[in-house]
């Protein structure tokens, strides 16, 4: 592991900052999209699961369903800014 990062070190000291700004953007941008997607995922799952255990709270259960799942997305839209903001402020 240690030859790898030895190796790759003369890579990354040619890198511009703009080449590392597009690097840590598309970072930013993907732990931002698994991070939100995999939460939504997750919540979803656990109101179907409750629904069909339950089925005369569905109505409360969408409400606080959508709730949540508005939330999660603003994760992934924030994400998506601080993308945008490395690449057109960076250099």
């Amino acid at each position: 592991m240690t030859n790898i990062i030895l190796a790759a070190l003369p890579i990354i000291a040619a890198l511009e900052t703009k080449g590392i700004a597009a690097i840590a953007a598309a970072i930013a941008i993907s732990c931002g999209a698994i991070g939100s997607t995999a939460a939504m995922g997750k919540a979803t799952s656990s109101a179907l699961e409750a629904g069909a255990r339950q089925p005369e709270i569905i109505s409360k259960l969408q409400t606080l369903l959508l709730i949540a799942i508005v939330f999660m997305e603003s994760i992934g839209i924030y994400a998506l800014v601080v993308a945008f903001l490395l690449i057109f402020t960076v250099g």
